[in-house]
């Protein structure tokens, strides 16, 4: 039995989130909380690629309406995907993270958490010295400079009107971090998906559907809050996560890992001080994130961990604060879409698409 966990442990890490091995097995144990053997095994034989369920069953030689049954029990369990195209049910693999694991916000418990506490660092240490990353964060508008124009696919409000479908979640990192005793006053409810994934998690059961103008509401409230915008890393996003830096493992396990945290999170805006009407009131060093302000008269801005994020600038009262665009051949571009940004992380990993 122990096999079969190893066997999809290795698939996992063939898909583009990777699943590293570890010393302690922390690895296995996370699997065998999630899948029992059967569902292993055929989790094993998923790809990045929809299919019928019985195109699986044939390829397994297993009975069609078996197949199809446990299928959707595993979609509903967040385990692998499902989405409806042409009348059709299709299913694929799902990555762990982003993935498998932001589906079980509803399933938490002390061990599971306890484990993938143990689990991420090894996660974000195999993703950091990739030059693509799946998350990236997205400033706040009101941030910016006079002079510095905004990119399209940084824009949230343009990002929102853009969608037909939207959910807003409850942020998994904060309620494991609640669970565990370690959370934060933040907001729970401001994480949201768009199109097939809100359907996804709508079918499950996690979250609700909103209206754009609801949408909005949510990212003022998520702002006000000094949540970091970070959404997944295309220029047609999935989703945009509203993250603490107490709880977020990405946030909170940046600075870790070689890369400079501006580099990890793939920043293209930084904050830039205006000595003249800086009064050094610390207001902005309270509110960074990642630690990247320091004050003695004036604030001073760590450009190797400022993540450009703006909160630094929206709770400046005096404007003395503000994002700029960083120069052309220092900035970003995402992909275009989500599968673009597998395939480029796969490529960047030695590894083929599809697992």
């Amino acid at each position: 039995m122990e096999d079969i966990y190893r066997k999809l442990a290795k698939h996992l890490d063939n898909l583009p989130g990777g699943y590293p091995a570890t010393e302690s097995g922390v690895e296995l144990r996370i699997l065998k909380r999630l899948f029992d053997p059967r569902e292993a095994e055929i989790a094993m034989h998923l790809t990045l690629f929809p299919e019928t369920a019985s195109a699986i069953a044939a390829r397994m030689n297993h009975d069609e309406q078996a197949m199809a049954d446990i299928l959707e029990s595993m979609a509903k369990k967040g385990l692998i995907n499902r989405l409806t195209k042409g009348g059709q049910r299709l299913f694929m693999a799902l990555q762990f993270v982003v993935g498998i694991w932001e589906f079980q916000v509803n399933n938490l418990n002390e061990e599971l958490i306890r484990d993938f506490d143990e689990f991420i660092p090894y996660l974000l240490k195999q993703a950091a010295p990739l030059n693509t990353q799946q998350m990236r964060v997205i400033p706040v508008a009101e941030s910016l400079s006079a002079e510095t124009a905004i990119l399209p696919y940084d824009e949230t409000e343009k990002i929102i009107r853009n969608q037909s479908k939207i959910l807003v979640l409850p942020c998994i990192c904060r309620r494991e971090q609640q669970m565990a005793g370690h959370g934060c006053s933040a907001p729970l409810e401001v994480c949201m998906a768009f199109g097939t994934t809100a359907y996804f998690y709508e079918e499950n059961g996690i979250g609700r559907a909103i209206s754009q103008e609801e949408a909005l509401l949510v990212l003022k409230k998520g702002i006000k809050a000094g949540l970091v915008m970070q959404s997944t890393n295309s220029q047609k996003p999935m989703n945009i996560c509203m993250c603490c830096s107490c709880c977020c493992g990405i946030l909170r396990n940046a600075n870790q890992f070689g890369k400079s945290p501006a580099l990890f999170l793939g920043a293209n805006y930084y904050a830039q001080v205006s000595e003249e009407e800086c009064t050094g009131c610390s207001a902005c060093e309270d509110r960074c994130p990642m630690k990247a302000i320091a004050v003695d008269n004036i604030a001073h801005v760590d450009l190797e961990k400022c993540i450009g994020c703006g909160q630094c600038a929206a709770t400046c009262s005096l404007d003395a604060i503000r994002l700029k665009m960083k120069e052309e051949g220092h900035r970003i571009t995402p992909p275009s879409n989500t599968i673009d940004t597998y395939i480029r992380i796969m490529e960047e990993r030695g590894r083929k698409a599809g697992g």
